[in-house]
């Protein structure tokens, strides 16, 4: 069963418009790639299997000779005692300015990453948006965010249409994350 889960949820994004963006949402403009990459920390999102129980979770964005991006997902599991990874793929969605990537972390199949909000000036945090409104993250290069700005990011993510009373505050504690 632990195999069929990614399978099926893999192919409910497939026939959902994986790569899509909601409707209303609009992602951000001159979006510059190479200031994106590096690790981001997870403040908040909403809950998944995939992420069920996690604490400490990262993301690390890497250029590849290629063009594509290596995604690194990282979390750990009390439950299991371990550090749970997946390595994925990403590519830029559209032009290089918009701040839209697919993620791929199942070979071809694709879901769509679209960065909603960001800090321009210093790419500090960012709140990132799935393609539909089950998939939310609050993202930051440091493992906590002021409360005012953890507010303020609550509040966009809800204007945007999200239920954001089903956000997880994900602790980022641990001294090898």
């Amino acid at each position: 069963m632990n195999l069929l889960r990614p399978l099926l949820l893999c192919c409910g994004l497939l026939l959902g418009g994986c790569t899509g963006i909601p409707d209303g949402i609009e992602p951000v403009r001159n979006f510059q790639l190479d200031r994106y990459l590096g690790k981001w920390y997870e403040i908040a999102r909403l809950d998944h299997s995939f992420e069920h129980g996690l604490s400490d979770v990262s993301a690390r964005y890497r250029l590849l000779p290629d063009g594509s991006i290596e995604v690194l997902n990282r979390g750990y599991s009390a439950q299991q005692q371990g550090w749970k990874e997946a390595i994925g793929k990403a590519l830029p969605l559209g032009d290089s300015g918009t701040g839209s990537l697919k993620v791929s972390f199942f070979g071809r199949f694709y879901g769509g990453y679209h960065i909603a909000a960001l800090d321009e000036r210093d790419y500090r945090w960012s709140l990132v948006v799935g393609p539909s409104r089950d998939y939310l993250w609050i993202l930051s290069r440091e493992r906590e965010l002021p409360p005012r700005l953890r507010q303020l990011l609550v509040d966009k993510a809800s204007a945007l249409g999200f239920d954001t009373s089903r956000l997880i505050w994900v602790t980022q504690e641990r001294p090898d994350a």
